[in-house]
């Protein structure tokens, strides 16, 4: 297992705050009290087994779903009864598990339209292509090439989406994201599908991207990537936080180790201290 790298949480400072939420579809419990906070600075990671109620967490946040109970905050700003397109303003964005990219643009056009918020066109400029519009398109794709380098594809700025392998896809998906300017960026299972050398690229580049200032809280399946990346985890079981801490803390957890193998395999497993 690559021992974590630490980015730095800064001590004290909350970005984003879940505080006792719960969710309930019909008589069905997806959530029970939930809370953890995630530091602003640094990557935290939410992990747990399917069906353990990980994306309904991000889509809670987003907006896409209201909690039947708790409170969930953003630099101390209620997030409750907000439009998804009002937390993307605040500085939240997101990727998503099943890919959503628009194959028919090119790259560079697909990042620009994670920009919209900010290309503030009047009907005039847009209709007559004044100065001012042809100067915010300029910087909009000149910031979209910038995006895509972090991510490893800007020579590929002018091919269609279409061409891409699925882990490039992925990668122009967190590209789109970035153009939104977040402060923190939800991550919803970045390295599903991917083989292994795609997964060691996606973990450099996350850890760059974190270096630039970015706050990231990623769901994800894979424990290695997880506990590779990660500074702080939580863990996530049947609709509960069972444990928090520390990649190295989580992976003795008896309880965690129980939830991802069994009773019967997390007793066998207890004396090597970390779920496979």
């Amino acid at each position: 297992m690559v021992a974590a790298q630490t980015f730095g949480f800064r001590d004290g400072v909350v970005m984003l705050r879940l505080a006792e939420v719960s969710k309930h579809f019909g008589g069905m419990s997806v959530l029970q009290d939930v809370s953890f906070d995630v530091p602003e600075g640094g990557v935290f990671g939410l992990i747990g087994p399917n069906g353990a109620g990980k994306t309904t967490v991000l889509n809670l946040i987003t907006g896409l779903v209201a909690p039947s109970g708790g409170a969930l905050t953003f630099d101390g700003a209620d997030l409750r009864g907000r439009k998804p397109h009002r937390i993307t303003r605040m500085g939240i964005a997101r990727t998503f598990q099943n890919i959503r990219v628009f194959k028919e643009m090119t790259l560079a056009q697909n990042v620009v339209v994670g920009m919209h918020a900010q290309l503030d066109y009047g009907i005039g400029e847009l209709m007559f292509a004044l100065p001012g519009f042809r100067a915010r398109e300029r910087a909009a794709r000149e910031r979209a090439h910038e995006l895509l380098s972090w991510v490893g594809l800007e020579s590929k700025a002018l091919d269609l989406a279409d061409n891409l392998s699925y882990g490039e896809q992925r990668k122009l998906e967190l590209a789109r994201a970035l153009a939104t300017r977040p402060r923190l960026l939800l991550l919803d299972e970045p390295v599903a599908g991917m083989n292994s050398a795609e997964k060691v690229e996606l973990m450099g580049e996350i850890r760059r991207i974190s270096g630039r200032g970015y706050t990231i809280f990623l769901i994800e399946h894979d424990m290695r990537f997880v506990m590779g990346l990660c500074d702080r985890v939580a863990v996530l079981n049947f609709g509960r936080i069972i444990a928090e801490g520390a990649p190295d803390e989580i992976q003795r957890n008896p309880d965690v180790i129980e939830a991802y193998l069994g009773r019967d395999d997390a007793d066998e497993a207890a004396p090597s201290g970390a779920p496979a």
